[in-house]
């Protein structure tokens, strides 16, 4: 059976779809390469920001549920989600970036080897900012070329992602034993885990916290994380071993843009398992507008009359306006 290569796209819940847009592009300089809905909730916003070209291993949603309440944060939970900058200069430019937008950050420091910024936005959503610098394994994206943070700094990719859990052992069993994950460096509370060539990309961060309270889903808080693979023939190798294992799964659930396995193993937890394609640059939305209009796979245009009126108009329209490179 093939191995998860690496990271595939986090989905995370927001207060607000149109506030989550704005700080995505004008200060993250992430480009909305998809606008559409939820398919099992059509009248929530699907956002999705990713790399220039919409690839693989780059991409963060947004749900804007409605009437949904905030995070509680705690144990059990995805809790912080990581970008991927070319170099430690990046994250110099980054701290003057932040202090500019005013957004909630802490020193850069060092975590397993590579430079480090966490910080969060308006609804206390984690992230960090993570170097490349000195990375080995998959490799990330291509910067949002037409976007306010100058190619050299820009976040081109996913980088780790953390999960806050209260029992260790309980969860690298799940990792190493039915993901085939290895357990490469232990930092304090932290501890590392990587899949396919590994780096930054590949990589799940466990942060241990036995005391905390256990977590609650709410704006603030992440939905779930999907894992690469390559296509449709190991999505059916991987339904097959968690099957086999015991554990609960959606089976094959087709997207449009991908086709996807969801399974819970562990308690607070949902894993995705997503192909590489076909990919975000599609007959509804080529390269030049991606994200500009409201987009639905086939099995929802013969609504599409019937949900624009369900979701309220949000302006991403970006291919007549240009953003000037910003170096501070």
């Amino acid at each position: 059976m093939k191995q998860l290569s690496g990271i595939h796209h986090v989905t995370a819940i927001t207060s607000s779809a149109e506030k989550i847009y704005q700080f995505f592009t004008n200060v993250l300089g992430v480009r909305l390469v998809k606008k559409t809905v939820n398919q099992d909730d059509i009248q929530t916003y699907h956002l999705f920001f990713a790399d220039d070209l919409g690839s693989a291993g780059t991409d963060m949603t947004f749900f804007d549920f409605q009437g949904i309440g905030p995070a509680i944060k705690g144990s059990n939970e995805i809790s912080r989600t990581g970008f991927r900058v070319p170099s430690d200069a990046a994250l110099e430019y980054w701290v003057k970036r932040f202090i500019k937008y005013q957004v909630v950050f802490e020193p850069i420091k060092e975590l397993f080897g590579k430079k480090i910024i966490f910080f969060q936005d308006f609804d206390l959503q984690e992230y960090a900012l993570v170097s490349d610098e000195h990375n080995q394994g998959i490799a990330s994206g291509t910067p949002w070329h037409k976007g306010p943070v100058p190619d050299e700094f820009a976040i081109t990719g996913l980088g780790p992602i953390f999960f806050r859990v209260s029992s260790l052992s309980k969860m690298e069993s799940i990792l190493s034993s039915y993901l085939f994950m290895r357990k490469t460096k232990v930092e304090g509370n932290y501890t590392l885990y990587e899949m396919g060539t590994g780096g930054n990309g590949a990589s799940v961060i466990l942060d241990f916290q036995p005391d905390e309270i256990f977590a609650q889903q709410g704006y603030g808080g992440i939905h779930h994380v999907a894992f690469r693979i390559d296509d449709v023939v190991a999505l059916q190798e991987w339904t097959k071993h968690l099957n086999e294992i015991g554990a609960s799964n959606s089976g094959l659930v087709d997207r449009f843009y991908f086709q996807s396995l969801y399974t819970r193993m562990h308690r607070g937890f949902l894993f995705e398992f997503a192909t590489e394609g076909p990919g975000f640059i599609d007959d509804e939305d080529p390269y030049e507008t991606l994200g500009e209009l409201l987009a639905l796979p086939p099995k929802l245009r013969n609504q599409r009359a019937y949900i624009e009126k369900q979701v309220r108009h949000i302006d991403t329209i970006r291919s007549n306006k240009v953003f000037e490179k910003e170096y501070l």
